[in-house]
């Protein structure tokens, strides 16, 4: 899904079918040319008190699409989803206070039907989406998409990545010149203490350092293993999380899976790595558009600024707040150029499975919220967007 290809793999699969042809580099041999398995169901009616569906099934052309009685179905998921799919459209309907179709058992309205086959098919989407995103992924925590809201799709233009990607001409050193030779790094002066400042986390892996305070982890070239306690960021989001479709007109947000206990690593804030005076002038153009993804790497210069709108990972999607739930943190391993930390985001708090994940997009790793980097004079001034967090001590804005 996030490289764009001209034909996809079931249009393939279904030219292949239908020219009764054999390609094993899609799946398709002699032993399954003629398989048929149900895709997902389009549409319903009831003749001669029979009740039929009409399938779709998988790997087939639309052409082939065929009414089947439902004594001869073996999907119970496919026709839960089916009946589920019947019952949101009818309940949207009925909430826009539009006409409400009559109850037919007989045979289902075209606009109903219209509905459960987009649904079906944003189902299939999201569903490979989801496993594009988790074949990419560098870390233990899984990855799961959700949309129960609208038929919104996977976004066109978002390429999922790891580490911080460099526009041209901008290049990252990520190879320590030194490292520590620690044999237990929790007690002996290790890397944060070599850059003058404390020990980050505590022996339950959590956060002790006030935001604002830089993180200096373990890198390559220290002699301590995987197990050190001063390696966090790098392992990794650890956590399940779930990008899904906001009910209040948010977009996309993320929430989390499990419990995450406070002051722990969360994730990290990747991007393209651009100039601050790209970035002022992609700013202009997205805030037009309503939308920011734009966050300055200004732990002490401001010449660089990490821009998530098309290459990020799942931190792409979490959503602003006045209230967070996600503090940022400046975090250096490998790449020790103060120019360019990368960006961690820690729980400020408990969170609970189920929670939506959140961070302020004016919090730039320190506690305090600055508004020296927004240009208010009038040659540069830029459309404000309205904060819709719902927080009690929402600011009104995020820019």
């Amino acid at each position: 899904w996030c490289v764009p290809c001209l034909v996809s793999l079931d249009t393939l699969q279904e030219l292949c079918r239908k020219e009764k042809l054999t390609c094993k580099s899609i799946g398709i041999t002699k032993r399954n040319l003629n398989n048929y398995e149900v895709e997902y169901l389009c549409d319903y009616k009831v003749v001669k008190d029979m009740e039929y569906y009409l399938v779709k099934w998988k790997g087939w052309p639309d052409s082939t699409n065929t009414w089947e009685p439902l004594q001869n179905l073996k999907c119970p998921l496919l026709l839960q989803q089916f009946s589920n799919d019947k019952h949101n459209y009818l309940s949207q309907v009925k909430k826009g206070k539009a006409i409400t179709p009559k109850n037919n058992n007989k045979t289902l309205k075209p606009a109903i039907a219209e509905y459960i086959v987009k649904k079906a098919k944003q189902r299939i989407a999201l569903q490979r989406w989801q496993d594009e995103l988790n074949r990419r992924k560098n870390h233990k925590g899984m990855i799961f998409v959700e949309n129960t809201v609208d038929l919104e799709g996977p976004p066109s233009d978002f390429y999922y990545i790891n580490e911080y990607k460099p526009a041209p001409g901008i290049s990252l050193v990520n190879e320590a010149t030194f490292g520590c030779s620690c044999t237990d790094c929790f007690f002996q002066k290790c890397c944060p203490a070599e850059a003058g400042v404390l020990l980050a986390y505590n022996k339950n892996q959590q956060i002790k350092i006030p935001p604002g305070t830089p993180i200096y982890e373990c890198n390559s070239r220290c002699q301590c293993g995987p197990d050190c306690p001063n390696r966090i960021v790098q392992k990794g989001t650890q956590y399940s999380l779930c990008i899904f479709r906001t009910s209040n007109g948010r977009g996309w947000g993320v929430k989390t899976l499990v419990k995450i206990k406070r002051m722990s690593f969360v994730m990290e804030y990747v991007g393209e790595v651009i100039t601050s005076e790209e970035a002022e002038r992609r700013g202009q153009f997205y805030d037009n558009k309503g939308i920011t993804y734009l966050f300055d790497l200004d732990y002490e210069s401001d010449e660089f600024t990490v821009d998530a709108a098309r290459y990020g990972n799942v931190s792409h999607f979490v959503n602003h707040s006045c209230d967070p739930n996600l503090q940022v943190f400046n975090v250096f391993i490998d790449n020790l150029d103060t120019r360019l930390p990368r960006i961690a985001l820690f729980s400020t708090r408990t969170i609970n499975a189920g929670e939506e994940l959140t961070f302020d997009y004016q919090m730039k790793g320190s506690a305090d919220i600055s508004s020296d980097s927004i240009d208010h004079s009038p040659a540069k001034k830029r459309v404000r967007t309205v904060c819709k967090c719902g927080a009690v001590t929402c600011r009104g804005y995020l820019n």
